[in-house]
Formats: C-alpha cells, sequence, structure tokens
C-alpha cells in the first residue's frame, strides 16, 4: 500500500515537470480554491451539528440557561429611538438596499488585483471574484441568521457572532487578500441593531393596542350597564307613578278616618320616586363625566406575596364587576380589595398613586402593568394628601382561599375531598 503511494507521488512530480510555470500557478491557485470551499462547507456542516447539540443541550436545561442569561442583562439604550414600528421598517429597507448597492458595486468585500492565471489578468480577476462571491455569501448567511434570532437576552452575543464572522471571513481569504469593508460590516451591525429595536416597538405597539382595546372594552361595558340601568329605573318609575296615581285616586274618594294612613302610604311613594330621580341624576352624571370613577388598591397574597398591591381605576357602575374579572382564571386566587375610592377625576387620583411609587413598580418595562411592591400605609399616606382623609382602608386581606389551601395542604388526608 505504502509502495503504492510512493509511485502515486512520482506520478504526480512527472506530469508537473511538463506544466509551464503559468499552468502549475494556475493549478495551485485552483486547489486553493477548492480547499477553500472544502473548508467552508466543513465549518457550515460544523456549525449545524453544534447547533443540533445546542438545542438539545438547552431542552435539558432552559432553566438554568436562562437564569444565567438573566444575570447578565443589562439596561438596554435604543440607539435610534425612533417613535413608531413603520419608521424602524422603513430605516431596515434602507439599510438592506445600501447593502445590496454595495454589492452590486463590488464595494461590499475586498480582494488583491495582482492574480494572472496563466498570464491572463481577466483569469485571475476571475478566480478573485469567484471566492470573493463565495466568501460574501457564506458571511451575509451568518448575519442573515443572526439577524433573524436577535433578542433582549442574546443581543451582544449576535454582535460578537458578526465580529467574528467577518474576521473568520479575512482569515479565509487572505492569501487572495479578501476581507469585507468595514462600510459593509458596519451597516450589518446597524440592521441588527435597527432589527433588535423593531421587534421593540413593535411589541410596545401590540401592548399599546391591546390596552385600547381594554379600554374600548370598558367603555362599552359601562355603556351597557347604564343602558341597563336606566332600563331597570325607568320601569321601577313607572311602576311607582302608577301606585302614586291610584293612590292619589283614593285620596279624592276616601273618608278622613282612612285618610291619614293613605297620606302616608303616598309619601312612602313620592320618597321611593325621589330616590329614583335622584339615581337618574347619577347615571345622567357618570354618563357626562368621562372621568368620574374608582380607584380600586387590591391585593393577591397567595399569587403575589406580602406588599404588592395592584393600583388600577375603573369607570364601571360596579366597580366589583372590574375586580372579579381581574380574579379570573390567569391567577390561582381572588384579589382582596383594600380601599374602592369613588373619584370626579379618577385618573388624577391613579396618576398621583402610580407617580408616587414609580420606582417601586414590579414591572417597569410594560407601564400598564399596574403592580408596585408597597406598604399599605405608604398608599394611605399618598391618597390622603391628595384625596381625601377619610377613605377607608381593609389592613388585613382575607385571602380565604389562599389560607384554605394552605392548610389543606398541610394535611394531606383532606386531599381529593370537598372543603
Amino acid at each position: 500500500m505504502s509502495l503504492f503511494g510512493l509511485k502515486e507521488k512520482k506520478e504526480i512530480e512527472r506530469l508537473r515537470a511538463q506544466l509551464s510555470p503559468e499552468q502549475v500557478e494556475l493549478a495551485d491557485l485552483q486547489g486553493a480554491l477548492e480547499e477553500a470551499r472544502k473548508a467552508l462547507a466543513a465549518v457550515t456542516a460544523q456549525r449545524e451539528l453544534e447547533a443540533k447539540k445546542l438545542d438539545s443541550l438547552r431542552a435539558q436545561l432552559v432553566e438554568t440557561d436562562e437564569a444565567v442569561a438573566l444575570q447578565s442583562f443589562g439596561v438596554y439604550k435604543p440607539r435610534y429611538d425612533l417613535m413608531r414600528a413603520d419608521e424602524y421598517r422603513a430605516r431596515l429597507l434602507e439599510i438592506r438596499a445600501q447593502q445590496k448597492e454595495m454589492i452590486k458595486n463590488k464595494t461590499a468585500v475586498t480582494g488583491s488585483t495582482n492574480w494572472t492565471v496563466n498570464n491572463s489578468v481577466s483569469q485571475g480577476r476571475k478566480m478573485v471574484s469567484d471566492m470573493k462571491k463565495l466568501l460574501l455569501r457564506a458571511f451575509n448567511a451568518e448575519c442573515d441568521d443572526v439577524v433573524e434570532h436577535v433578542r433582549y437576552s442574546n443581543l451582544e452575543a449576535s454582535e460578537k457572532r458578526i465580529t467574528s464572522s467577518q474576521e473568520a471571513i479575512s482569515k479565509l481569504g487572505r492569501m487572495m487578500g479578501i476581507t469585507i469593508t468595514p462600510a459593509y460590516y458596519r451597516l450589518k451591525i446597524e440592521e441588527l441593531y435597527l432589527a433588535f429595536e423593531y421587534q421593540q416597538k413593535k411589541q410596545q405597539e401590540k401592548e399599546e393596542q391591546k390596552d385600547a382595546r381594554a379600554r374600548l372594552r370598558e367603555e362599552a361595558k359601562l355603556a351597557k350597564e347604564i343602558e341597563e340601568e336606566r332600563k331597570k329605573l325607568e320601569k321601577e318609575q313607572r311602576h311607582y307613578q302608577n301606585a302614586l296615581h291610584k293612590i292619589e285616586a283614593q285620596l279624592a274618594g276616601t273618608s278622613d278616618i282612612d285618610r291619614a294612613d293613605i297620606e302616608q302610604k303616598r309619601d312612602e311613594l313620592v320618597q321611593q320616586l325621589q330616590k329614583i330621580d335622584q339615581a337618574f341624576k347619577d347615571v345622567d352624571y357618570r354618563e357626562a363625566n368621562q372621568r368620574a370613577g374608582y380607584v380600586y388598591i387590591i391585593s393577591n397574597v397567595g399569587a403575589f406575596g406580602e406588599n404588592v398591591y395592584k393600583i388600577g381605576m375603573t369607570r364601571r357602575l360596579d366597580p366589583m364587576d372590574r375586580i372579579d374579572e381581574l380574579g379570573d382564571a390567569s391567577v390561582p386566587f381572588d384579589f382582596d380589595v383594600h380601599a374602592m375610592i369613588f373619584s370626579d377625576d379618577a385618573p388624577k387620583l391613579e396618576a398621583a398613586l402610580h407617580n408616587a411609587f414609580a420606582d417601586r413598580k414590579l414591572n417597569f418595562v410594560n407601564q400598564r402593568r399596574e403592580f408596585f411592591r408597597v406598604t399599605l400605609d405608604e398608599i394611605k399616606a399618598v391618597v390622603r394628601a391628595n384625596f381625601d382623609k377619610t377613605v377607608e382602608f381593609v389592613d388585613f386581606p382575607p385571602a380565604e382561599q389562599y389560607r384554605q389551601s394552605l392548610a389543606i395542604a398541610s394535611d394531606p388526608s383532606t386531599f381529593g375531598k370537598n372543603v
């Protein structure tokens, strides 16, 4: 076997001796190009294999991986801070158009212009051009993958991947002086951050639209409640008016002996009608005054722990309807109400409370999540300073389902039984 290998080498050397220097140089360059292609294919295959292994490991170590990533998070300061998602999209299209223009003008990647093949400058340029296209395609593929998967947890690593890819391309193309130009590299980095902030802005606008839809639903429910309340009052009003007409008819033909009892009944009916008139005025006021409503302070010890309160506002006629909705299946236990404050300017009172505890939010990213880590005494102080000193608070939350659940959990014999 070794003898055959020696004969083969001698035959190759004999054939090379018959070639001209230019042919030998061309053969060497073609060999180098083929080696580069094989190396690139090997790198791509290796990356695919490593990606599969990484996915497998991530499936087993999701919690640990995310915990480590979360510890490394820093506050991201936007590079562009555009107002709307469509502005980011327009900038992205512009950046990508610039990249295409650089590729078209052959300024995205540079290479040696001194290569000749068989004393032919054009053949040498073609070889360098083929290698440039190959390496640029690899760089673009890597960048596209990075941009597609960029998120808050891997933004810094994504930039490093693009930089490493540029450096790897320069090493592969060193023999022919091939490298990604700094201008093209900067456009890729700019595309990365634009794509990331575009995702962030889209999510922000999605949350704002969700909040707007929630407000519309609240307004629609309020309008329905007002309409139903008005119909109910109209029905009651007709009932008492009919009863009053009958009593007045009785008074006209009654004797003095029975008059006192009938007049007492008439007075009761008049009082009921006056209450209904006041109820009509209250409904009309709530319909006309868009800022009137209830500010609520609620907690959910079983879900969020001690000293975590949600401070929100509702314009519903019965504010407990809103509290009941918040305590749906998305949380394990019902909310407990610590205060329900009616105000002619509920948004102002709500804003005063939110501003007072701006640095105590649980969620600093989504401003519409109204949970704060504060004490009830701190909330009382702000309410009394901005609204009324006589507002009543429930200091100790009943949290009945939570406390019953704790009791059941401590006694396994109760499992599976109705309590």
